[in-house]
């Protein structure tokens, strides 16, 4: 059975950071990607950072330079590091496993940002 967990959102003021971890178990296919993406209330889910096998990062712009995505390839787990965080950051976050067959979401963690 396919898990995707992610861990490690909560509330932080602005200027604060958090961590957050995502560890996916029961793949059996290759993973291609695995990346963060979120969505706020009232808006689509978007693209915050994703990371290939070989380490090849790609970000959206609005987070370049404050959050940083790390991965383990041997536990299947990825991190991103969010650093300066803004009000806008708040939103619900979700790990995305990208393999050679499907694609599988985690839940979701919810961060949010007190200005």
């Amino acid at each position: 059975q396919v898990h995707v967990v992610e861990s490690g959102g909560g509330l932080v003021q602005a200027g604060g950071s958090l961590r957050l971890s995502c560890a996916a178990s029961g793949i059996i296919f290759s993973i291609n990607r695995m990346g963060w993406y979120r969505q706020a209330p009232g808006k689509q889910r978007e693209l915050v950072a994703d990371i290939t096998t070989g380490g090849t990062t790609n970000y959206a712009d609005s987070v370049k330079g404050r959050f940083t995505i790390s991965r383990d390839n041997y536990r299947n787990t990825v991190l991103l590091q969010m650093n300066t965080l803004k009000p806008e950051d708040t939103a619900v976050y979700y790990c995305k496993v990208l393999t050679i067959r499907r694609d599988y979401w985690g839940q979701g963690t919810q961060v949010t940002v007190s200005s």
